[in-house]
């Protein structure tokens, strides 16, 4: 059962011939065998999984597609009564009073948790290398990364741990992991989704999307968890279209466009040979291609930077060892306090990010830097609404590189930020982005293909991706655990 995408055990369950106690039972079972060879769990769920399983089957009619369907949620998304520590030292044992938005949208189509997915610490890393619960290894060859920042979700849905998965993007987190693994993760525009409840990194670049097995799953996930929440002022009032209705096997009357930049001498000759046949099999499902150019691309990793980590020292600031989470226990004055608990609490990223964005935002740096990066952030936004101008989506890969192997670039934070290249320049937009797998290199590890849109266009790179997934074998094959 644990094989079945979400569309294939909604079928089953509807059909009776199995009950969401059963399915639940399937996923937990494996992931007692399999996930301690990779450690993409932090939390295992058991008693909740099963309740909501039974009180599923009790309604009996799965009218919803994801009611008794098993998921993980990323554990920056907080969970009323279940903790959720964003991987780190300093929030090991919080248990929120609260649920996420996203996570009551999940339960109210009636799907299942069961657990709590592994993370670099909040959310800040490219290999899940910075979790305080041990590194999330990757499927396809347990030696290297699952990808990062989401990597437990990723690697969860790769290896047949869960249904589905929801983890946040704020610049490749989705969709890096899910290329390293070979599943499908969609990045979507920035307030599609609503935040609340969802421990920050950059809130103005942080946005929530699902892993799935198809283009379809992903589709039906975004479909529960998409539009305006009264919880969240970023989620604009746009329409929520049924995502399903925009999957088709052609691409007649579409134009994909290729950007130029997303091609250089920094991608490995595998990784872009495997696009650019994929993108001929959307020339022959009938896709015009056209070149297009971002120059301002070259800028994307920089730009990002500096403004994610200036967010990112402000969203910290609240862990100070008053009001939640970890308190140094020898500290008798305030600032003792803050020194001790930051000290003892944060991992080395999350220093690093707290350092850089309080250099970038202090008096007289941050005309130098951040207003800066601020403005270019504007103008690479224009490069890619003239560029959607052109085509319906644009197409490249997702990483530079296939997954690389653990302790590689930790000591090298320049050479991890590369990971994040081809990612960085829709997060720091605001734009949705699809990843799912487009092949294998020669050292049999997943290359993903990344499909991007212009504002609310989730609809096309649906459309590109199922017509893409479905023209090609590469989602049908799974690691051998």
């Amino acid at each position: 059962m644990f094989h079945l995408t979400i569309a294939e055990a909604h079928r089953g369950l509807k059909e009776k011939k199995f009950s969401a106690v059963d399915l639940a039972n399937a996923y937990l079972n494996r992931i007692g065998k399999i996930d301690e060879k990779l450690n993409s769990y932090v939390t295992v769920t058991n008693e909740v999984a099963l309740q909501q399983a039974k009180e599923a089957d009790a309604k009996g009619t799965f009218d919803n597609p994801l009611s008794g369907i098993p998921m993980t949620l990323k554990d920056i998304i907080c969970t009323a009564g279940i903790r959720t520590t964003a991987c780190s030292k300093i929030l090991e044992n919080f248990v929120p009073p609260y649920n996420a938005h996203v996570y009551d949208r999940l339960r109210a189509a009636g799907a299942v948790l069961l657990g709590k997915s592994n993370t670099d610490q909040f959310a800040m890393g490219s290999s899940t290398e910075t979790s305080c619960f041990g590194v999330t290894k990757n499927p396809w060859d347990t030696s290297r990364v699952a990808g990062g920042s989401s990597g437990g979700p990723a690697a969860s849905v790769a290896a047949d741990l869960a249904a589905f998965s929801i983890g946040t993007d704020t610049g490749g987190s989705i969709r890096q992991p899910a290329s390293f693994c070979s599943c499908v993760g969609l990045k979507v525009t920035y307030g599609r989704v609503p935040r609340q409840g969802v421990i920050a990194y950059a809130s103005s670049h942080d946005s929530i999307g699902p892993f799935g097995k198809t283009v379809e799953d992903v589709a039906l996930v975004l479909n529960a968890i998409a539009g305006k929440s009264e919880r969240d002022s970023t989620t604009p009032d746009v329409a929520v279209p049924d995502y399903t209705q925009s999957l088709k096997k052609d691409l007649k009357g579409m134009t994909i466009g290729i950007p130029k930049e997303y091609f250089d001498e920094g991608v490995e000759k595998e990784t872009r040979d495997a696009i650019l046949k994929g993108i001929e099999v959307m020339r022959k499902l009938g896709a015009n291609v056209v070149e297009v150019s971002l120059p301002l691309t070259k800028y994307a990793i920089p730009t990002y930077y500096l403004i994610v980590k200036s967010e990112a020292s402000t969203n910290m600031a609240r862990y100070d060892g008053i009001k939640y989470g970890l308190t140094a226990k020898d500290a008798k004055e305030l600032e003792e306090i803050y020194v001790k608990t930051r000290s003892e609490g944060f991992g080395d990223e999350v220093k690093r990010a707290i350092m850089i964005g309080t250099y970038t935002l202090s008096a007289g740096y941050i005309d130098a830097f951040y207003l800066k990066a601020a403005k270019i952030r504007a103008l690479m936004k224009r490069e890619y609404e003239e560029a959607f101008q052109k085509c319906d989506a644009l197409v490249a890969p997702t990483s530079p590189f296939t997954a690389f192997k653990i302790g590689e670039r930790m000591e090298d934070p320049l050479a991890m930020y590369a990971a994040d290249t081809l990612t960085v320049p829709a997060g720091t937009v605001g734009l949705p982005g699809l990843t799912l797998p487009a092949g294998f290199d020669s050292k049999g590890l997943p290359i993903g293909m990344q499909i991007m849109g212009g504002q609310f266009q989730e609809e096309k790179i649906l459309h590109v991706g199922y017509a893409y997934e479905q023209a090609t074998e590469w989602h049908k094959q799974k690691p051998k655990l």
